[in-house]
């Protein structure tokens, strides 16, 4: 059994689940469309097949992807994002953000796809329809 984070904080609990070497690449590959096991192999340079296998089941068993058999003879299967899975696409333009930022080099960054310009994370309140310049995290109460 892999070692978890025993704390009462989403961010502990959410790498639980994602925060595995490997995890959050080949959820990112689902995310762009590379939706079979040679495709995602492929691309992750130095990932073993048995790793990628218990990594894929592990997302699935959490309700990450969903599997859909594409060939019987051998089985095959595609994979894509639940909305569990696909709501990671914000904490992948948010990383793809900050490394613009503070990575020495830099490989991606985001842009509007209109006026081709770098664009920001804001945070909207739906109550208020209101923009957000500094939301608080607050403490759920059980």
């Amino acid at each position: 059994m892999k070692p978890t984070y025993n704390l009462p904080c989403n961010i502990a609990q959410t790498l639980n689940i994602v925060g595995d070497r490997w995890t959050l690449l080949i959820i990112h590959e689902i995310l762009i469309g590379n939706t079979r096991f040679n495709d995602i192999k492929n691309n992750l340079n130095g990932i073993s097949s048995n790793l990628l296998s218990e990594r894929l089941k592990y997302l699935e068993d959490n309700g990450l992807i969903s599997t859909t058999l594409y060939s019987n003879h051998p089985p095959r299967y595609a994979y894509t994002l639940t909305e569990s899975g696909n709501d990671l696409k914000d904490v992948f333009n948010a990383f793809i953000i900050w490394g613009e930022k503070h990575l020495e080099t830099c490989y991606k960054t985001l842009v509007h796809d209109t006026c081709n310009h770098e664009v920001e994370i804001s945070y909207y309140c739906p109550h208020c329809e209101e923009m957000v310049d500094h939301p608080t995290v607050v403490e759920l109460k059980d």
